[in-house]
C-alpha cells in the first residue's frame, strides 16, 4: 500500500496513532527512504500492558543448579481452548508430553524445571493445532518455518 503524503507525515501519523490511541512510547527511524524501523514501547514499562501474572516466572533453586519456571499463558491467547501444550527443546520437541494445567480464569500455567546456564526455545500447541508464541518470552528466534520461536534464558 502507498502512503500518499511524505515519509515523515507517515511517521506524524504512526506517531499520533500509537502514542495518542494506545498510550505507547514510539521511536521511529529511517536509514533509506525503503528501510524504516518502528519501535514500540509502553509509557509505564509494562509488557504492552498485560498483566504481570501472565508471564514467565523463574526461581532459581539453591539446592541445584536448575530454574524452576512457570509458564502462564493468558485467556487472551487462548481464548476458548480447550488444551494447551508447551512444546521445546526441553521436550525434543513432543507436542504430547508437557500439558498445561487449565485455571479456573482461563489461563494455563506449567512448572517446570529446568537446568541452567542454558537458553530454550519453546511454542504452545492450543488444541493440537494452533502455534502461539509467549508475549513474554526472553526473546524471540527464527525458526526453519519461516516464523519465530520464543525462547526462555536460564542463567
Amino acid at each position: 500500500m502507498k502512503f500518499p503524503g511524505s515519509l515523515s507525515e507517515l511517521i506524524d501519523l504512526l506517531k499520533d496513532v500509537f502514542v495518542n490511541s494506545y498510550e505507547q512510547q514510539v521511536h521511529i527511524s529511517s536509514e533509506t527512504r525503503s528501510d524504516v524501523q518502528l519501535d514500540i514501547a509502553p509509557k509505564d514499562n509494562s509488557v504492552l500492558n498485560k498483566p504481570a501474572d501472565t508471564c514467565i516466572k523463574k526461581q532459581y533453586l539453591k539446592s541445584n543448579d536448575s530454574c524452576k519456571v512457570t509458564f502462564r499463558l493468558p485467556r487472551d491467547a487462548v481464548q476458548e481452548a480447550r488444551t494447551v501444550t508447551i512444546v521445546g527443546d526441553f521436550n525434543n520437541w513432543n507436542t504430547k508430553n508437557t500439558p498445561m494445567t487449565k485455571l479456573k480464569n482461563g489461563e494455563f500455567k506449567l512448572e517446570m524445571n529446568l537446568p541452567r546456564n542454558k537458553e530454550y526455545r519453546f511454542k504452545y500447541l492450543i488444541d493440537s493445532k494452533q502455534w502461539e508464541n509467549d508475549w513474554h518470552a526472553d526473546k524471540y528466534v527464527p525458526n526453519l518455518y519461516g516464523n519465530d520461536d520464543s525462547v526462555v534464558i536460564i542463567q
